[in-house]
């Protein structure tokens, strides 16, 4: 006969299992610069089927081991790798529609393979406020979304200023160079230089590399701020040090990215990340985002840098990328034939059928 567990017990063993968790970050002492500021320096990877926001669905922000484990097996990713096994067939129409979208199998993805484990805690969300999960997007944050996709959606393919910013290589996929930096289907690696008047973060992601002045406090921080008039790609940052944590303010991200997401942040965005060296082989990443246009209140995500003993090579994203070229000259060619240019499937889309082939 089987011993039954009592459902105390199993949430005592679980909260032994945090407490201790919690026990050992404060017991940990980093290692120190030369100046005595906490080394975060090295290869750090978010790669994780863990995304910004909650699956529907899905249910809490924390599962067990075994629901992880059953997620992440059901996850896009790992349903097309499934797709993809054995030899191809090469009657399934996949390419008849001339979308370019549906070349992108799992030869080139690297997502990672678990949820991520933050706080000793499997996540089914970055994001842990709200606590379903979710951006908390106004109306009047809906609507200006709506205008900006349905925009792009009516000029897309009418030249390389109208491609996304991915694609013309101005910053990364999916949000990979912050702020707050997000794991994408792959180069999930980041490579962290510190100085004492300077912080870079070398996204491998479309080689962005986010420079970050230092300064003695918040105060002398923030102060430094440059015009508003002048709002780069991944925003105006600067950081300081609030004991062992490094704290980086951004503030005037370029429109453009603002308006693309998938952090969706105006003229009055705000987002302050938190930087915490919690083991040997793990830096706590926490940020906070701010902006009375988009969201109806404030939010907050967590996140877990892992180290990787790895170097980061660079993205050449232009040098002998033909993509623009292909996706703009496909366009022209469907022109021609009388049909409108559009967005295809995606990688996770279904194969054309053969009765819906364009121009039929």
């Amino acid at each position: 006969m089987g011993k039954s567990v009592s459902i105390a017990a199993v949430l005592a063993c679980a909260l032994t299992a945090a407490g201790a968790v919690q026990a050992a970050e404060k017991a940990y002492s980093p290692p120190r610069t030369s100046y005595g500021k906490p080394d975060l320096t090295g290869v750090w990877s978010n790669a994780s089927v863990t995304n910004l926001t909650r699956a529907p669905g899905v249910g809490g922000l924390v599962v067990d081991q075994a629901q992880a484990a059953k997620l992440a097996k059901e996850s896009p990713f790992e349903k097309l790798a499934a797709a993809e096994e054995g030899p191809s067939n090469l009657d399934d129409n996949l390419l008849k529609d001339g979308n370019n979208d549906r070349g992108y199998n799992t030869f080139w993805i690297d997502p990672g393979k678990s949820l991520a484990n933050v706080k000793g805690q499997f996540r089914t969300s970055w994001i842990v406020e709200p606590a379903n999960g979710q951006m908390p997007l106004s109306d009047a944050g809906r609507k200006l979304l709506t205008a900006a996709r349905a925009e792009r959606a009516n000029h897309l393919f009418q030249g390389p200023e109208y491609l996304p910013l991915p694609e013309r290589c101005m910053i990364g996929f999916t949000g990979a160079g912050g702020p707050g930096m997000l794991n994408t289907i792959y180069n999930n690696n980041y490579q962290i230089v510190e100085t004492p008047d300077a912080i870079v973060i070398d996204v491998e992601m479309v080689h962005d590399a986010r420079v970050i002045p230092m300064f003695k406090s918040k105060a002398e921080a923030i102060f430094h701020h440059r015009p508003a008039a002048m709002a780069p790609w991944l925003g105006d940052s600067v950081g300081w040090w609030d004991g062992d944590t490094l704290v980086v303010d951004t503030v005037n991200v370029n429109p453009e990215e603002g308006r693309g997401g998938p952090i969706f942040l105006s003229d009055r965005g705000h987002v302050t990340e938190k930087f915490t060296r919690v083991s040997a082989t793990q830096i706590f990443y926490a940020f906070e985002v701010e902006d009375p246009i988009y969201y109806t209140q404030a939010w907050r995500a967590e996140e877990s840098l892992n180290a990787r003993k790895e170097n980061v090579y660079e993205y050449a994203c232009h040098e002998g990328n033909y993509a623009m070229a292909g996706i703009l000259g496909g366009a022209r060619s469907q022109e021609a034939q009388g049909i409108k240019p559009t967005m295809g499937p995606g990688i996770f889309g279904t194969p054309i059928p053969e009765k819906a082939k364009p121009g039929q």
